[in-house]
């Protein structure tokens, strides 16, 4: 009996060694040896195009969007915070994106297009250069099994990018309904709308603050007779070009709005550390003409710029949790196809 007992927990040591060494030339592969700020990175998605991948309020889940199961176009999913249980929770209806969880932990929001249609909308053309499509998006709310969904917006056009504040009474959000692309404030049956920024331009992606007094966010204002022209033509055809973007800060009710970054390229996917006191964002402002997108990390008042990842391809959309220990951002490394992007999630150190 102990030489039985002997061998089976030499079996178990010598399975378990395989499985540590595996997982740790399996970190090493995901992980460039620039990349100090993360003690551990796992991979939780695998194939496909996965983004936006943001924390449930307890930080037990994630929410993000996927074309999964051969879909065409995004849709939404939950999944555990170490890639199990993933599940459709949005209609399965066109297009869906930006995704969140509400404060109860009951019920998430996201925009999607399947009032207009249950098929795909049609992909930009690209004939006029690189552009994001503005596709007829209203934001709803749904359980958290996908079911009792609500329409949260009603105007016509582009309503998307929603996110919750951290005391859960307000959602800030991108919409079109003025003509222009502004970020708005509203409670979470859609009333008691505040319109935050009046400038020509793409003012979206917006994020609270952990303390919830600021709002950071991304923004083209167009300059020159030129820019402001192309920038209508296009907003005509509901769609804009993301070349020219720059991370902004404003307080909650919209005052206070300083220009953060003063790069070239596209500065996008800004969140607050939760110091409140920096700003994680993606930018290819080493590359301005190509999709070799980095994170970096700066203070508020613009100074103290850092990069994070260094991936020669894509990382964007991060996120970190409260306390500061963990990010969750979408990249493009360790690829099987090229063009898969998914999620993965950082055991954060300071240095």
């Amino acid at each position: 009996m102990k030489k039985i007992g002997f061998l089976a927990l030499a079996l178990i040591f010598a399975v378990a060694s395989i499985i540590y060494f595996k997982n740790r030339a399996f970190e090493k592969k995901i992980v460039f040896p620039e990349e100090k700020h993360f003690k551990r990175l796992k991979q939780l998605t695998f194939g496909g195009e996965n983004a936006e991948a943001y924390f449930s309020y307890d930080e037990k889940k994630l929410i993000f969007q996927s074309t999964r199961e051969g879909r065409k176009c995004d849709q939404i999913y939950t999944m555990k915070l170490d890639g199990t249980h993933k599940k459709m929770v949005s209609t399965g209806q066109g297009r869906t994106t930006c995704s969140y969880f509400l404060k109860n932990e009951e019920r998430i929001i996201y925009s999607s297009t399947h009032l207009v249609s249950s098929e795909c909308p049609p992909k930009p053309d690209f004939t006029k250069g690189y552009v994001w499509p503005l596709d007829d998006y209203d934001i709803f709310s749904a359980d958290l099994d996908g079911k009792s969904v609500e329409r949260l917006t009603e105007t016509p056009g582009y309503d998307a990018e929603a996110t919750l504040s951290p005391d859960g009474t307000s959602l800030v959000f991108t919409s079109i309904r003025d003509g222009d692309l502004n970020i708005y404030t509203m409670d979470l049956d859609g009333k008691n709308v505040k319109k935050l920024t009046h400038e020509l331009g793409y003012d979206g992606g917006a994020f609270f603050s952990f303390d919830g007094k600021m709002i950071v966010y991304r923004a083209y204002h167009p300059q020159t007779q030129e820019e402001i022209t192309d920038y209508k033509n296009l907003l005509k055809e509901n769609k804009i070009r993301p070349m020219n973007l720059h991370i902004f800060v404003m307080d909650r009710d919209g005052s206070n709005k300083k220009q953060v970054t003063n790069l070239t390229g596209a500065n996008f996917a800004p969140f607050f550390h939760p110091d409140d006191k920096r700003i994680i964002f993606s930018s290819n402002h080493k590359d301005p003409k190509g999709r070799n997108f980095d994170l970096f990390i700066i203070n508020i008042d613009g100074s103290g710029l850092e990069q994070i990842t260094f991936s020669p391809s894509f990382d964007g959309f991060p996120m970190f949790t409260r306390d500061g220990k963990k990010l969750v951002f979408a990249s493009n490394r360790n690829a099987e196809l090229q063009g898969e992007t998914n999620i993965f999630l950082a055991d954060w150190k300071n240095e």
